[in-house]
């Protein structure tokens, strides 16, 4: 199984930006596609972004697109979410999802490893 470390969670006022970083490690890693969902309280984890390994496709939910940019560093095994212009509603705990079988409209059944979450508060 893959491992994955996200980093780059916080507080930050509304209309303020994060980066956030997943870095996969472990056996050889070779995923077709990464993604990042999001989890609030009280609320189903939902697909914000992903990104196929191989060329670059991106795809991401209608709530962020335009404020938030998925990216990878093949050297690195890095997968990238810049957020800009963040509201309220984006406060959430936010995974890493490796293993993917797609990037397009992804689902949570098609990824299969996950990371332990990074928390994200925008303050109002």
């Amino acid at each position: 199984q893959v491992q994955l470390v996200e980093s780059g969670g916080g507080l930050v006022q509304a209309g303020g930006s994060l980066r956030l970083s997943c870095a996969a490690s472990g056996r050889t890693f070779s995923s077709r596609a990464m993604g990042w969902f999001r989890q609030a309280p009280g609320k189903e984890r939902e697909s914000v972004a992903a990104i196929s390994w191989s060329f670059g496709n991106t795809y991401y939910a209608d709530s962020v697109k335009g404020r938030f940019t998925i990216s990878r560093d093949k050297a690195k095994n890095t997968v990238y979410l810049q957020m800009n212009s963040l509201k309220p509603e984006d406060t959430a705990v936010y995974y890493c999802a490796a293993e993917g079988s797609t990037w397009y409209r992804p689902t949570i059944s098609d990824f299969g490893s996950w990371g332990q979450g990074t928390q994200v508060t925008v303050s109002s």
